[in-house]
């Protein structure tokens, strides 16, 4: 009895003593060289810029735009960065300029405003190479932050469409060579935490060659929306 009782003494007081002791706990590492804002997810309302006499965009021209950036610390507090990256895009421009191609030729006409029609628009899908300098207040604590980022893109036109639609039929043009292979432009992306405000406006005509009579088409886009960024 009295060993008994001596063991389950011992074992009592292992077991406060267990209890009094804190637990160990892991260790978190944190991630001093962290990178920002690796993927990105746009979308805008195109406008074009330089038009010709006669022409008007009376309904919304929609934009979207994707890809991926690599984030490039230029400083020790990782807050001044670079960030070059690929992406796709597309654009889409409503207005009243109709494109026919009755002899494999384009053709470009104002449409009149007595005509009554349903659809008519040129759509435009890039893949585009951004390189941007990059601001922000961000640290490896926290992921809400403010940010400014101003960039340059290339752009190469992969496929391009005409669509003028009315009671009468429909009239498709694709790959049009009329339409500039390579388009670049700046822009700029401004914001806090998740969606920021986008701005691009692009620096070369959409159009190389195309004319209405005599006038040259030397429109350019300006396309304005939001741009959201994930790791």
């Amino acid at each position: 009895m009295r060993l008994f009782l001596k063991i389950f003494l011992l074992f009592s007081v292992f077991n406060a003593f267990a209890q009094d002791v804190p637990p160990i706990l892991p260790s978190v590492k944190i991630d001093s060289l962290y990178r920002e804002d690796q993927f990105y997810f746009g979308f805008t309302l195109n406008t074009l810029q330089h038009k010709p006499t006669g022409l008007n965009q009376n309904t919304f021209s929609p934009g979207f735009s994707t890809g991926f950036l690599r984030d490039m610390p230029l400083n020790k507090s990782r807050t001044v960065a670079i960030a070059p990256g690929i992406g796709l895009s597309y654009n889409s421009f409503n207005q009243n300029i109709v494109i026919t191609e009755p002899n494999q030729s384009p053709i470009y006409s104002i449409i009149g405003s007595q005509t009554s029609y349903s659809k008519n628009r040129f759509e435009l899908f890039l893949v585009e190479i951004p390189i941007e300098f990059r601001w922000r207040s961000s640290t490896y604590e926290s992921y809400k932050f403010w940010r400014i980022y101003g960039g340059f893109k290339l752009g190469y036109l992969l496929y391009d469409r005409s669509v003028y639609k009315d009671d009468l039929g429909k009239i498709v043009v694709l790959g049009n060579n009329d339409f500039n292979k390579l388009q670049y432009g700046a822009y700029i992306s401004a914001g806090y935490n998740t969606i920021n405000v986008f701005a691009y406006y692009g620096l070369n005509s959409l159009f190389k060659s195309a004319k209405i009579g005599n006038e040259s088409l030397t429109m350019n886009a300006l396309n304005v929306g939001i741009m959201f960024y994930i790791l």
